[in-house]
């Protein structure tokens, strides 16, 4: 290995490891919720399932508040404007918090219409509906938490949203075990948790990001060509997240044709797929960081060594924890759930999974080289025709009798497939590498 190339490598590890921990405690407040509310029974796992990818897809559509953060405070700060860097990611995080409340008022409106548009019969319904009516209470805090740790990466700061959401899920994991079987609120009690842990990390963050900002002059108060600058370089990621929240929404779906036990099998697979790509994903927050800061400081030649580097680690990782799932196959339904019928399916779904992880790692450092370079407009049309590819193989995994591993196949092969494909062609390309700030 080269001089050069140990040294990317050890500049990945810095931003990646600390990003590494940070990615994998929000999926693992799901994960504890699956696992605290699947020992409720098969019900209230498929309500958690419902409600969950309904608060996924409202995160899901404005992750940019991140990523487009991140590229944008690195560039500002790769071209030596620290103030500059500040005043955008506080505009970022006000901008956060006006969604966040107009989410809310939304949610708390409509969360009885939304878990009915998936049809899964009453009981289901209304464990979703009650989990969904209070996790709404927490999406303020959600977003601006996104939007604080966009800047944070942005300023090429990783350590510190790993500390943040280190406590956040230590805090999460006690109250809703409190919650759960101590005041005995069953689902109720998960959501519950889960919001009050959700507000403490967003006060944690709104003073970390008061202090950096008078460090260095930069203003506290919203600016509104800042915070319209927010919404118009978010449009085209927000078409790029609502592709995928699109995907994810009719894996789910789909699922629910299959039953309750094939939809609380789906929901154990998406969580711990999610667990998986939060991890390899980062790579790819490293990759946005130190894209956008290279880009910024005009140096189109460590843009590409960076994405190489990158690339080799991506695949390599996504083999690594591909093994892993597939040897704990057997082991982790019993982790999940009690149910029998859920547990006899989950082995074979997560041996379908591991299949397609290494596929996955290449997709995830794709997409965040491409966010990093600020490559939006690309990312949005392309989502559109992998969710265009996507579906005819969706209906094909219903139509057929292959149960949930023909339906985690069509996911986990032909859409992550199609992401490879799309993603890849413009990585070959140059005409994402846009230098200055």
């Amino acid at each position: 290995m080269t001089a050069p190339a140990r040294a990317l490598d050890r500049e990945i590890a810095r931003l990646a490891v600390p990003a590494l921990g940070a990615l994998i405690a929000e999926p693992l407040f799901l994960l504890t919720d699956t696992a605290l509310v699947g020992h409720l029974g098969a019900a209230p796992l498929a309500g958690l399932g419902i409600a969950g990818v309904i608060l996924q897809t409202a995160v899901g559509l404005l992750i940019f508040l991140a990523y487009a953060t991140t590229p944008t405070v690195a560039r500002r700060l790769g071209a030596g404007d620290r103030t500059g860097a500040l005043r955008a990611g506080i505009d970022g995080l006000w901008f956060a918090l006006l969604i966040g409340v107009v989410l809310l008022v939304v949610g708390a409106l409509g969360a009885g219409t939304l878990v009915l548009a998936f049809q899964t019969g009453p009981a289901v319904s209304e464990q979703a509906t009650k989990y969904l009516v209070i996790s709404v209470l927490g999406l303020p805090a959600m977003l601006f938490v996104i939007a604080a740790t966009g800047l944070l990466r942005g300023l090429q700061d990783t350590r510190t949203p790993l500390v943040v959401a280190t406590a956040g899920f230590a805090a999460n994991a006690g109250l809703n075990a409190l919650f759960i079987y101590g005041f005995h609120w069953g689902i109720a009690g998960s959501a519950a948790g889960t919001v009050v842990a959700q507000w403490g990390m967003a006060a944690v963050y709104a003073v970390i990001a008061v202090r950096a900002a008078r460090a260095v002059g930069a203003p506290l108060r919203p600016g509104l060509g800042g915070v319209g600058r927010t919404a118009s370089a978010g449009g085209w990621l927000l078409i790029r997240s609502a592709a995928l929240r699109l995907a994810m929404l009719a894996t789910v779906w789909a699922a629910g044709m299959l039953g309750v036990p094939g939809l609380a099998a789906v929901q154990v697979a998406l969580t711990l797929f999610s667990t998986l790509a939060f991890a390899l994903d980062a790579l790819a927050i490293a990759g946005q960081a130190m894209v956008g800061h290279a880009l910024g400081a005009g140096d189109a030649a460590r843009v590409r060594a960076v994405t190489r580097r990158l690339l080799t680690w991506g695949v390599a990782g996504g083999a690594v924890l591909g093994l892993l799932l597939a040897s704990a196959a057997g082991v982790l339904p019993g982790v999940f759930t009690g149910d029998g019928a859920v547990r006899a399916m989950l082995p074979g779904i997560l041996r379908a999974m591991a299949v397609g992880v290494p596929l996955a790692g290449l997709v995830f450092v794709l997409d965040g080289v491409l966010l990093g370079a600020g490559d939006a407009r690309y990312l949005a049309w392309t989502g559109l025709v992998d969710v265009a590819v996507y579906l005819p193989l969706l209906w094909w995994a219903v139509a057929g009798d292959g149960g949930p591993v023909a339906l985690w196949l069509a996911f986990g092969i032909g859409y992550i497939g199609a992401r490879a494909v799309t993603l890849g062609v413009r990585a070959a390309g140059s005409r994402w590498i846009v230098t200055g700030a």
